[in-house]
Formats: C-alpha cells, sequence, structure tokens
C-alpha cells in the first residue's frame, strides 16, 4: 500500500469538512489592520475572532516600536539558536521583566509558546515520573504527553476529586519508579473559558507531592488585578513551580516564556530541545515583547476596558437567552443546538447580513447536535459593537428556534 493512498479516504477529523469549508467557514481570509473592522471576502465585517485582547496589536506605541525595531535590526538577527549564537543581552532584559511580573525567580524566553510547552513537558518529565493532567488541556499539552515515555493519567476536567485518584494512582506507581509527579492544568480554558481550578489543585499540595505548571495563554494579561494571570487572580501564583504563557493573546506577537525557579530556568535553558534546536526569537520581535509587556504593567486601563466590554457582551447575551456555557473569562463561547446544515446557514446569514464575523467551533470539538460560537471581545470593542452583536445574536437564536435555517447547504458561491 502507498503510503498516500488512506489520505484519499481518511482525510482527518477536520479535513472531513474541506470541500465545504475551506475559504469560508476554515482558512478565511481577514483582511486590513488588526482591529474590531476588518475586510472578508471584499466587505467590512465587525471582528469578535481575534485573541488581541488589549488592543496592543495596532497600538501607536507598538506599531512604532516594531517599525524601529525592524529597521535596526532586520528580521534575522540574532542568527542561530540562544545556545549557539541567537543570544542577546535583549533576550535576557526580556526574562528578568517576565520573572519579576510573574513572581518568579527566572524566566526563560521562548521562539513559539506551543513548541515550548510541548518541549517544557519533554524536558521535565522522564520515563519515571508520571504526568497528571486535566481532559481538556489544549493541543500543545496533548503533543507533549505524546513524547512522554512515562505513565500518565488524565482526570475529568475540573473535577477535584478526580485529580485526587489520579494522584493517588500517580504517588503508587512513583514509589516503584522513584520518580516525580507533573500535574498540568490550563489557567483558563481557550475553548469554554472557564478557568482551571488551580486553588484548589494547589491546596492538594498539602496532601500529595507534585509539581505543578499551568499553560496561561489566555490568563496572562487578562487575569489576576496586575494582569500576571490565573494564579494571581486566585491567590495561588506562589503555588504554581512551571508558569507558562505565550504572546500571541494579549501581547499580540508571537513567541511565549516560562518561569519558575533559577534551578529549574537554568534546567529548561539547557535542555529545551525546542529552543536547543531552533533559532532564538529575532531581535524585533523580543524588543517588542519587551514594549507590550511595559505596557502592559504601565498601563492598567486597557485590562478595564476589557473587562468593562467583557461583562457587559457576556450579560447581554445571556439576556438574550444564549447560553455561554461556563465562561468566567473573556473567552465568550455560544452554544446552540442545531447540526451541521443548519449552522453553515445560521453563520452565513451572520456574516453575508448582519455582517458579523466570529470563529465557528463544531464536532469533533463539541458534540454532533452542538455548534460553538466563539467571541473574543478586545479593549479596541465599543459598546457600540457589543449592542449591534448582542441584537444580532437575539435575531439570529429567534431564526433557529422558529427552524428558519433549512436543513440544506447553504450557497458559498456568491
Amino acid at each position: 500500500m502507498d503510503l498516500f493512498d488512506k489520505i484519499k479516504t481518511n482525510k482527518g477529523a477536520l479535513g472531513q469538512y474541506s470541500d465545504m469549508a475551506h475559504g469560508y467557514f476554515m482558512f478565511p481570509k481577514l483582511e486590513g489592520e488588526i482591529a474590531p473592522r476588518m475586510k472578508f471576502r471584499g466587505k467590512e465585517v465587525l471582528n469578535w475572532s481575534l485573541n488581541n485582547y488589549l488592543g496592543l496589536a495596532n497600538h501607536p506605541e507598538v506599531r512604532q516600536n516594531d517599525s524601529e525595531a525592524a529597521a535596526q535590526y532586520g528580521l534575522a538577527y540574532p542568527m542561530g539558536a540562544r545556545m549557539m549564537s541567537g543570544h542577546t543581552s535583549v533576550h535576557e532584559k526580556f526574562e528578568k521583566m517576565a520573572a519579576e511580573f510573574t513572581g518568579k525567580e527566572d524566566a526563560y524566553l521562548l521562539n513559539y509558546g506551543y513548541q515550548g510547552m510541548v518541549s517544557i513537558i519533554d524536558a521535565i518529565a522522564d520515563r519515571r515520573d508520571v504526568i497528571v493532567y486535566d481532559s481538556e488541556s489544549h493541543a500543545c499539552i496533548m503533543d507533549g504527553l505524546r513524547l512522554h515515555m512515562g505513565k500518565r493519567f488524565v482526570f475529568q476536567h475540573n473535577d477535584i476529586a478526580s485529580c485526587e485518584k489520579q494522584l493517588q494512582r500517580a504517588e503508587k506507581i512513583t514509589e516503584e519508579t522513584k520518580g516525580g509527579i507533573l500535574l498540568i492544568t490550563e489557567g483558563v480554558f481557550g475553548m469554554a473559558g472557564d478557568l482551571g481550578k488551580l486553588d484548589r489543585i494547589a491546596a492538594l499540595k498539602e496532601k500529595y507531592n507534585f509539581r505543578f505548571l499551568v499553560d496561561d495563554a489566555h490568563g496572562f494579561g487578562t487575569m489576576g488585578a496586575t494582569g500576571a494571570g490565573t494564579g494571581e487572580h486566585f491567590g495561588v501564583q506562589d503555588k504554581i513551580d512551571i508558569y507558562f504563557a505565550t504572546f500571541a493573546k494579549a501581547m499580540a506577537g508571537i513567541g511565549g516564556f516560562v518561569s519558575s525557579t533559577s534551578e529549574v530556568i537554568n534546567y529548561l535553558r539547557y535542555n529545551l530541545r525546542s529552543q536547543i534546536y531552533a533559532k532564538s526569537l529575532p531581535m524585533a520581535m523580543t524588543l517588542g515583547a519587551i514594549k507590550r509587556l511595559e505596557l502592559i504593567q504601565t498601563h492598567p486601563e486597557y485590562k478595564e476596558k476589557l473587562w468593562i466590554i467583557v461583562r457587559t457582551l457576556q450579560k447581554g447575551l445571556k439576556e438574550a437567552g444564549l447560553d455561554l456555557g461556563r465562561t468566567e473569562s473573556p473567552v465568550t463561547p455560544v452554544f446552540m443546538k442545531c447540526n451541521l446544515m443548519q449552522v453553515t446557514q445560521l453563520i452565513y446569514d451572520l456574516r453575508e447580513n448582519f455582517n458579523i464575523f466570529c470563529s465557528v467551533v463544531i464536532y469533533p470539538v463539541v458534540p454532533r447536535d452542538v455548534v460553538m460560537l466563539r467571541l473574543i471581545p478586545t479593549a479596541s470593542h465599543t459598546l457600540e459593537d457589543v449592542e449591534y452583536t448582542v441584537n444580532a445574536f437575539r435575531e439570529i437564536k429567534k431564526k433557529l428556534d422558529n427552524n428558519e435555517y433549512p436543513l440544506t447547504p447553504a450557497d458559498f458561491s456568491k
């Protein structure tokens, strides 16, 4: 059998929709400057699909900083991996800032968040160790687990009793292997928007010997009194042994960082394969990260504006009878009971007639008879944007309830 033969009959969980979805539902092209209003297929839409939480993507100081840094250094310098020839004092400056901001001894700058998390798990846990993790962990965590050659136990999402049961199983294994336990969860779960129960998991440290790794991609910059993350929100930042965040959300950039004790960070610095064998984050992006972090620290009003938009949007949608699930964060999922054919009509209506663009999430991410429309509020949105969107969603809900979306595919050829 030819290796590629299976591709003809099995395109994958999401690839099965490619023929009808490509270019519209999947791989859509949003054009123009990153903003609440962008162009989609030639027309302006109100955009709720960018993780630009604090509105930093087009902040004038950020744009100026990025432009000047690119002009001075280009996008190649430093050329090489950090360990060999890609290390600079600017990279160290960001690491010091990130460590102080997240309340840790040291930090390490990562060229990409996704690969960074995969590599952190691979570096920290060996075959003697056991990993305990939340069932709704992000794909980067799951890919890191695939590299783990020891035991791993999953606990039901945010279920502390289940978590404790898996810790008990892990302890029995590590008594034999003489290894340790790594517990992994997220600060903010990026699809449903609920928070990891960091306070209750941290409390389990009084009963069990484990180290605590938190992926706070959606929490960094948006949660906590200063924006230092979900650990700060719960008051348990000091109980998190390894803190991870990406620049792809509130920082509106590329890259990420991990912070911990000096000993752990130095170990990771010399053992993270995704950093040792890959190019360093370019100088322009590193200087950009410094500028973005400075703005987060010195302008708390950006986070305050974000939360005004979040609370107003979520309150309005709930009052309109829409199901937002269990969100406790800016991530705003809207769950609707409908099949695949109905959702194509609904999204087409929302984008073409109401000029609103948001992401649509379908099976296998959510159950077969459910669709999730995922809205990401930002500090750049206005209360007028919120009012218009709530009214539009009220209308599409009414149409769905009245069976006005037929059970046939939409015509996307227009």
